[in-house]
């Protein structure tokens, strides 16, 4: 028989022997987190202090005093005239309404003559008033309804001018106030602008103004309250260069930009 040979078995592997934990570094104690910085807050950041309803009655003693009999800038004859005038002073200027409604409301003065005249006749009356095409099928529309709904009377409550075509809440105190002195608040561009400018009615719609102010505004002086301010704004408190210098209420402002201490 062959002779086996046996092969030497081979040495068992050596295990690599485990290097030594290495010392952990040591750190600096983690220090606890700071709060964030606040970012720095401007005067006009800050929510302006509330009038006082002492501040408040000064302010429209002064406008009493300053001119006891505001009157709005809408040339009207009647009730029916100046529905027709505010309704077509949206987007557009008082001076340039009134350049139009004169010799438009000298032919007519009535829901019946308007009606009769016809919604061409009226456009060409109005053709230089902004959106005047839309005005003019408004104004026919809504002179149609006071006949049919209202006997051709311009009613005299909210809800019902609301109903008529062109006219919205604004149209509908101007009216209420204007023509049957409802002690309303009819709240365009310059009051919006006074009421949140100033700090006396701030709000970030002009119904919000709105409510703000018959709010805050003293009864006595509700009947005038809107025209002071539309005049206020319209020639005081200008939309891009206020005339601080000459308001009668820059020392109860709360503008942080105005130009007067």
């Amino acid at each position: 028989m062959p002779k086996t040979t046996r092969r030497p078995a081979k040495p068992a592997a050596k295990t690599p022997a485990a290097s030594p934990a290495k010392p952990a570094k040591r750190t600096a104690a983690a220090k606890p987190k700071s709060a964030p910085a606040k970012p720095a807050t401007s005067r006009r950041d800050k929510s302006p202090r509330r009038w006082s309803a002492a501040e408040v009655h000064e302010a429209f003693s002064r406008f009493a005093k300053a001119n006891p009999e505001p009157k709005g800038e809408l040339e009207h004859l009647n009730p029916f005239t100046l529905l027709v005038a505010v309704v077509l002073s949206a987007q557009a200027t008082d001076a340039g309404v009134n350049k139009a409604t004169r010799p438009l409301f000298a032919v007519a003065d009535t829901p019946q003559k308007m009606l009769a005249l016809g919604e061409d006749r009226v456009r060409e009356y109005i053709k230089t008033i902004g959106l005047f095409r839309t005005k003019a099928k408004n104004v026919i529309a809504l002179s149609q309804k006071l006949i049919t709904d209202f006997g051709g009377e311009v009613p005299n409550t909210r809800e019902a001018l609301e109903t008529l075509p062109g006219a919205g809440r604004k149209t509908a105190n101007v009216v209420l106030n204007m023509a049957f002195g409802q002690p309303t608040m009819a709240v365009d561009t310059h009051v919006f602008r006074v009421g949140n400018r100033t700090g006396l009615a701030p709000g970030d719609t002009p119904l919000a103004v709105e409510l703000e102010l018959e709010r805050v505004i003293p009864a006595e002086f509700m009947q005038h309250a809107h025209h002071w301010l539309i005049l206020h704004g319209r020639y005081i408190c200008l939309a891009r260069k206020p005339r601080c210098e000459v308001c009668l209420i820059n020392d109860l402002c709360r503008w942080p930009e105005k130009t007067v201490s």
